[in-house]
Protein backbone atom coordinates (compact mmCIF):
# COMPACT_ATOMS: atom_id res chain seq x y z
CA UNK A 1 0.00 0.00 0.00
CA UNK A 2 1.12 3.27 -1.30
CA UNK A 3 1.35 6.57 1.10
CA UNK A 4 1.08 10.13 -1.54
CA UNK A 5 1.78 13.87 -0.45
CA UNK A 6 -0.66 16.22 -1.99
CA UNK A 7 0.85 19.22 -2.97
CA UNK A 8 -0.32 22.36 -4.65
CA UNK A 9 0.98 22.65 -8.14
CA UNK A 10 1.67 26.56 -8.61
CA UNK A 11 2.65 25.90 -12.12
CA UNK A 12 -1.18 25.06 -12.95
CA UNK A 13 -4.07 27.19 -13.43
CA UNK A 14 -6.04 25.32 -11.11
CA UNK A 15 -4.73 24.39 -7.80
CA UNK A 16 -6.17 24.28 -4.18
CA UNK A 17 -9.52 24.09 -2.69
CA UNK A 18 -12.46 25.44 -4.87
CA UNK A 19 -14.96 24.24 -2.35
CA UNK A 20 -16.29 23.47 0.66
CA UNK A 21 -18.60 20.67 1.05
CA UNK A 22 -21.06 19.58 3.84
CA UNK A 23 -20.99 15.80 4.55
CA UNK A 24 -22.16 12.85 6.97
CA UNK A 25 -18.76 11.39 6.71
CA UNK A 26 -15.54 13.53 6.59
CA UNK A 27 -12.53 12.13 5.19
CA UNK A 28 -10.79 14.23 8.15
CA UNK A 29 -13.17 12.39 10.32
CA UNK A 30 -13.85 15.75 12.33
CA UNK A 31 -17.16 16.83 13.30
CA UNK A 32 -18.00 20.62 13.15
CA UNK A 33 -19.94 22.54 15.94
CA UNK A 34 -23.08 24.55 15.60
CA UNK A 35 -22.69 27.82 17.03
CA UNK A 36 -25.37 29.58 18.91
CA UNK A 37 -25.89 32.91 20.43
CA UNK A 38 -26.26 32.30 24.40
CA UNK A 39 -26.02 35.86 24.95
CA UNK A 40 -29.27 36.56 27.10
CA UNK A 41 -30.40 40.09 26.66
CA UNK A 42 -33.44 41.60 28.48
CA UNK A 43 -35.89 40.16 25.84
CA UNK A 44 -34.08 37.00 26.60
CA UNK A 45 -33.47 35.64 23.32
CA UNK A 46 -31.44 32.86 22.73
CA UNK A 47 -31.13 33.93 18.66
CA UNK A 48 -29.63 30.97 16.61
CA UNK A 49 -26.68 32.12 14.52
CA UNK A 50 -26.71 29.21 11.99
CA UNK A 51 -22.19 29.21 11.85
CA UNK A 52 -20.87 25.63 11.68
CA UNK A 53 -16.85 25.86 12.72
CA UNK A 54 -14.94 22.62 12.09
CA UNK A 55 -11.78 21.75 10.95
CA UNK A 56 -11.28 21.70 6.58
CA UNK A 57 -7.86 20.42 6.74
CA UNK A 58 -5.38 18.71 8.93
CA UNK A 59 -1.99 18.34 8.59
CA UNK A 60 -0.24 15.05 8.42
CA UNK A 61 -3.36 13.02 9.05
CA UNK A 62 -3.67 9.69 6.50
CA UNK A 63 -6.90 9.55 4.69
CA UNK A 64 -7.96 6.73 3.81
CA UNK A 65 -8.56 6.75 -0.86
CA UNK A 66 -9.64 3.64 -2.80
CA UNK A 67 -8.93 4.50 -6.71
CA UNK A 68 -8.67 2.16 -9.70
CA UNK A 69 -4.94 1.70 -8.55
CA UNK A 70 -5.94 -0.14 -5.81
CA UNK A 71 -6.24 1.47 -1.85
CA UNK A 72 -3.85 4.02 -0.66
CA UNK A 73 -3.47 6.94 1.85
CA UNK A 74 -3.06 11.29 0.61
CA UNK A 75 -1.96 13.94 3.39
CA UNK A 76 -0.97 17.44 3.20
CA UNK A 77 1.73 19.05 5.14
CA UNK A 78 1.49 21.56 6.78
CA UNK A 79 3.05 24.16 4.61
CA UNK A 80 0.58 22.86 1.83
CA UNK A 81 -2.50 23.06 4.28
CA UNK A 82 -1.72 26.81 5.05
CA UNK A 83 -1.14 27.63 1.55
CA UNK A 84 -4.18 26.20 0.28
CA UNK A 85 -6.06 27.80 3.14
CA UNK A 86 -4.73 31.51 1.70
CA UNK A 87 -5.50 30.66 -2.18
CA UNK A 88 -8.77 29.61 -1.01
CA UNK A 89 -10.00 33.29 -0.09
CA UNK A 90 -7.41 35.15 -2.52
CA UNK A 91 -9.58 33.52 -5.51
CA UNK A 92 -12.70 34.82 -3.89
CA UNK A 93 -13.90 31.22 -3.42
CA UNK A 94 -15.73 31.90 0.30
CA UNK A 95 -18.89 31.60 -0.99
CA UNK A 96 -18.37 28.22 -3.06
CA UNK A 97 -20.23 25.58 -0.69
CA UNK A 98 -21.35 21.53 -1.86
CA UNK A 99 -23.85 19.31 -0.40
CA UNK A 100 -21.60 16.07 -0.49
CA UNK A 101 -19.69 16.77 -2.78
CA UNK A 102 -22.43 16.51 -4.92
CA UNK A 103 -25.44 19.32 -4.79
CA UNK A 104 -24.29 23.13 -5.19
CA UNK A 105 -25.62 25.14 -2.44
CA UNK A 106 -26.62 29.03 -2.20
CA UNK A 107 -26.10 30.91 1.37
CA UNK A 108 -23.16 29.41 2.79
CA UNK A 109 -19.75 31.01 3.08
CA UNK A 110 -16.86 30.92 5.35
CA UNK A 111 -16.47 34.19 7.51
CA UNK A 112 -13.77 32.88 9.50
CA UNK A 113 -10.87 31.06 8.78
CA UNK A 114 -7.67 30.44 10.53
CA UNK A 115 -4.57 28.37 10.76
CA UNK A 116 -4.65 26.85 14.43
CA UNK A 117 -0.82 27.99 16.00
CA UNK A 118 -1.23 27.23 19.88
CA UNK A 119 -2.62 24.18 21.11
CA UNK A 120 -3.87 25.82 24.27
CA UNK A 121 -4.93 29.30 23.41
CA UNK A 122 -6.82 29.00 19.45
CA UNK A 123 -10.22 29.51 19.59
CA UNK A 124 -10.84 26.20 18.67
CA UNK A 125 -10.52 25.22 22.62
CA UNK A 126 -13.03 27.10 23.62
CA UNK A 127 -15.65 25.46 21.77
CA UNK A 128 -14.34 21.64 22.46
CA UNK A 129 -13.03 21.38 18.43
CA UNK A 130 -9.53 19.67 19.69
CA UNK A 131 -7.51 19.70 16.10
CA UNK A 132 -3.77 19.73 16.19
CA UNK A 133 -1.21 23.03 15.50
CA UNK A 134 -1.14 23.25 11.80
CA UNK A 135 -4.96 22.54 11.45
CA UNK A 136 -7.46 24.83 9.16
CA UNK A 137 -10.30 25.29 10.84
CA UNK A 138 -13.22 27.72 9.20
CA UNK A 139 -16.86 28.39 10.56
CA UNK A 140 -19.60 28.81 8.12
CA UNK A 141 -22.59 30.99 7.64
CA UNK A 142 -25.89 29.00 6.71
CA UNK A 143 -27.82 31.26 5.22
CA UNK A 144 -30.26 28.59 3.96
CA UNK A 145 -33.46 27.20 6.19
CA UNK A 146 -33.76 24.32 3.87
CA UNK A 147 -30.51 23.02 4.58
CA UNK A 148 -30.15 24.04 8.20
CA UNK A 149 -33.28 22.16 9.30
CA UNK A 150 -33.29 19.31 7.05
CA UNK A 151 -29.46 18.68 6.99
CA UNK A 152 -28.14 20.64 10.16
CA UNK A 153 -30.78 20.21 12.49
CA UNK A 154 -31.00 16.44 11.91
CA UNK A 155 -27.05 15.52 12.23
CA UNK A 156 -27.17 14.52 8.56
CA UNK A 157 -23.81 16.29 8.14
CA UNK A 158 -21.27 16.44 10.71
CA UNK A 159 -18.33 18.16 8.89
CA UNK A 160 -16.60 19.65 6.45
CA UNK A 161 -15.10 18.15 3.27
CA UNK A 162 -12.80 20.26 0.98
CA UNK A 163 -13.14 19.33 -3.13
CA UNK A 164 -10.09 21.11 -5.25
CA UNK A 165 -6.95 20.34 -7.39
CA UNK A 166 -3.59 19.14 -6.19
CA UNK A 167 -0.96 17.41 -7.33
CA UNK A 168 1.29 13.85 -6.27
CA UNK A 169 4.47 14.48 -4.80
CA UNK A 170 5.41 11.47 -4.79
CA UNK A 171 4.55 7.63 -4.13
CA UNK A 172 6.15 5.67 -1.45
CA UNK A 173 6.47 2.24 -1.49
CA UNK A 174 5.27 0.28 2.09
CA UNK A 175 8.66 -1.50 2.75
CA UNK A 176 10.45 2.32 2.39
CA UNK A 177 7.76 4.21 4.12
CA UNK A 178 9.43 4.72 7.47
CA UNK A 179 13.11 6.08 5.65
CA UNK A 180 11.20 8.02 2.64
CA UNK A 181 8.70 9.83 5.28
CA UNK A 182 11.51 10.49 8.19
CA UNK A 183 13.93 12.57 5.85
CA UNK A 184 10.99 13.32 3.30
CA UNK A 185 13.32 14.73 0.69
CA UNK A 186 14.46 17.47 1.99
CA UNK A 187 10.62 19.02 2.85
CA UNK A 188 9.29 19.53 5.94
CA UNK A 189 9.72 16.73 8.44
CA UNK A 190 6.88 14.74 9.90
CA UNK A 191 6.05 14.49 13.71
CA UNK A 192 7.48 11.29 14.79
CA UNK A 193 4.06 10.70 16.75
CA UNK A 194 2.45 10.72 13.03
CA UNK A 195 4.55 9.02 11.07
CA UNK A 196 3.89 6.21 13.54
CA UNK A 197 0.36 6.53 13.57
CA UNK A 198 0.54 6.20 9.61
CA UNK A 199 3.05 3.28 9.60
CA UNK A 200 0.53 1.37 11.60
CA UNK A 201 -1.90 2.13 9.58
CA UNK A 202 -0.49 0.50 6.54
CA UNK A 203 0.98 -2.58 8.40
CA UNK A 204 -2.51 -2.71 9.48
CA UNK A 205 -3.66 -3.42 6.29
Amino acid sequence: MKIIELILDEDQEETGVEAISIVESPAIESDFIALKDQEIKLAKVDEDKKILMGALLIPNKPIYRNGAEGDYYIYFSKDTVQKASQLYLQNGYQHNSTLEHNETLQGLTLVESWIVEDEVQDKTRKYGLNVPVGSWVGAVKVNNDEIWKEYVKTNKVKGFSIEGYFADKMERPKDKIDENLATNKGAEKIDQEILNKIIDILNAG
